[in-house]
C-alpha cells in the first residue's frame, strides 16, 4: 500500500456535499480513483491512490455543505493524517475518534455546514 492510498466514506448530506469534500481532498491526493455516485445512497465512497503531495498552504474553497456530513478516512497513518489536516483546514470539523491497526488507521470527522 502506498502512503497515499485512502478510502473515504461519507454519510449524511447529499451527493453534492460528498463531491465538495472530494474536491478538497483532490488538492492533496490528486484525482479520486472512485468518486461518490449521484444515486440516492445513504453512504458514499471515494478512493485515492494518487501520488500528489502536500496541498498548497491555503485551504481549497470547499463551498458550504447543505447538512452535517460524517466522513471516515481509512488508510496508512500518513494518508489519514494528511486527509484529516486538509479537511479541518477546509471545513468546520469535529473529531469523532480514531482507531489504529498494524498498517492502517481510521479517523472519523463530523463536517458541519
Amino acid at each position: 500500500m502506498s502512503d497515499t492510498q485512502l478510502t473515504v466514506t461519507f454519510s449524511g448530506g447529499d451527493a453534492d456535499d460528498a463531491r465538495a469534500v472530494v474536491r478538497v481532498l483532490e488538492g492533496t491526493f490528486g484525482d479520486a480513483e472512485q468518486r461518490p455516485s449521484a444515486a440516492h445512497a445513504t453512504v458514499r465512497v471515494a478512493t485515492f491512490t494518487g501520488e500528489k503531495r502536500e496541498a498548497a498552504a491555503g485551504a481549497a474553497d470547499a463551498g458550504p455543505l447543505s447538512a452535517p456530513v460524517t466522513v471516515t478516512v481509512q488508510g496508512t497513518p500518513e494518508a489519514v493524517r494528511r486527509a484529516s489536516d486538509t479537511l479541518t483546514r477546509s471545513f468546520t470539523a469535529r473529531d469523532e475518534g480514531a482507531a489504529s491497526g498494524d498498517q492502517e488507521q481510521e479517523r472519523q470527522l463530523l463536517l458541519e455546514p
